[in-house]
């Protein structure tokens, strides 16, 4: 029996991380895409509520696993998304967080040479540390404190990226690097103490809005959609193009802004309430996305208040069934 185009084009991509906010929309765009996915996580910030509705397609497979660990599966692609993203949740266990960017990586890393797999690592923004230049590039190094409390996930996908050339170079793995900005969106996790999920609760609650700071510092957010888009376009990049590219939107809001923004479209009667800023929280935050639009085509095209609608309406649904 011959095989159809869309057989032939199907891939088996493993996900890691893909029961967490960004993996779960990557496995839903994937299977949408006729791919076979497999869906790994140790669901220490990911949950079975974000894939619930992916279970029963018969090309989608879950599998319980921590990337610390060795996984032996055959696969054409790798997207290594592995690793708790927020402050409250990577300095919770900062050397588990170190541990599964690095070890994470490695292991991830081993599979694609073994298998001969593209794979992609999910970097972040927090690469360039607090910068001195602004907005940033790919070539800016970065301004980390090493020793501070947010180091083990800075350093961590710092390390990480470093593996990732070093398989380049030293076993020709076929590997892509993206840096994501500030995403946001439906299923992010809702004590995340990330500021766009913080917000909304906050104020759909009508609870004081806790603003770190002065609020003048300054954030890019990108929505998830968006996100996605840059990234499954870093994958089926050219070959030879291993990045480090970054994926966000260049659109730059105070954090003072973002607030108004959310009490206004929740309605909400809540107050702000500033609080000292943390230990070596960025001022500016904003990606240079000239390289991705020059080799990936990428634009983002969702606006800050039609995304914040989008994620409103999502935590109003959850709070109303909790």
């Amino acid at each position: 029996m011959t095989k159809t185009a869309a057989q032939i084009s199907s891939k088996k991509i493993l996900v890691t991380g893909g029961a967490g906010f960004l993996g779960s929309h990557l496995c839903e765009r994937l299977l949408g895409q006729g791919h076979e996915v497999l869906c790994v996580d140790n669901l220490f910030t990911g949950t079975k509520r974000n894939i619930l509705h992916l279970l029963e397609n018969p090309n989608f497979e879950f599998m319980r696993h921590d990337v610390t660990f060795p996984l032996y599966v055959e696969v054409d692609e790798i997207y290594n998304l592995a690793c708790p993203a927020s402050p409250v949740h990577y300095q919770f266990d900062p050397v588990q967080t170190t541990k599964t960017s690095v070890v994470g990586a490695i292991n991830m890393l081993g599979l694609a040479k073994r298998t001969k797999a593209k794979i992609l690592q999910a970097s972040t923004s927090e690469v360039y540390g607090d910068p001195e230049i602004h907005p940033q590039v790919e070539s800016y190094r970065g301004a980390v404190n090493p020793i501070g409390i947010r180091a083990c996930y800075d350093e961590g996908k710092r390390c990480a990226e470093t593996l990732f050339f070093d398989y380049q170079r030293q076993h020709n793995v076929n590997v892509k690097v993206m840096r994501i900005f500030n995403t946001y969106g439906p299923r992010m996790h809702p004590n995340d103490g990330r500021v766009v999920s913080n917000f909304i609760i906050q104020a759909l609650r009508g609870e004081d809005i806790s603003i770190y700071g002065d609020g003048s510092q300054t954030r890019s957010f990108c929505y998830v959609s968006d996100l996605i888009d840059g990234m499954i376009a870093l994958m089926e990049s050219r070959d030879g193009f291993y990045g480090p590219v970054n994926i966000g939107n260049p659109n730059e809001f105070t954090i003072l802004e973002l607030a108004q923004n959310v009490i206004r479209l929740t309605e909400s009667h809540s107050q702000l309430r500033f609080y000292p800023l943390p230990q070596d929280d960025p001022k500016q935050r904003q990606p240079d996305i000239s390289l991705a639009k020059s080799e990936l085509g990428f634009s983002p095209s969702v606006q800050l208040e039609e995304g914040l609608k989008k994620t409103i309406e999502y935590f109003r649904e959850m709070l109303h069934n909790s």
